[in-house]
């Protein structure tokens, strides 16, 4: 019974877990937002053309060192779309 609080007494408030993070502007929110779509365009770019290059029978491989700098243009645009809807969340 030891273990109980008295009848009445309010239990202790949790601790402060630290200090919440700055938020954004929302002009900086909305450019990042901007350039993450703009940099989608080369990632689309690159699936496109790699697909017509995987069903067109050339023994070209000139163009495999664009669609994979477009594909990796289109991740990062894809991760800071990601970073700017998860800043909204926290």
């Amino acid at each position: 019974m030891s273990d109980m609080p008295p009848t009445g007494a309010t239990p202790p408030s949790m601790p402060p877990s630290g200090p919440r993070p700055e938020q954004r502007s929302g002009c900086l929110t909305a450019i990042l937002l901007i350039v993450g779509i703009i940099m989608l365009l080369p990632g689309l770019c690159a699936l496109f053309f790699g697909g017509l290059a995987l069903t067109e029978r050339h023994d070209e491989i000139g163009v495999l060192p664009f669609v994979l700098v477009g594909l990796a243009i289109g991740f990062a645009g894809v991760m800071l779309i990601w970073n700017v809807i998860r800043g909204f969340r926290s």
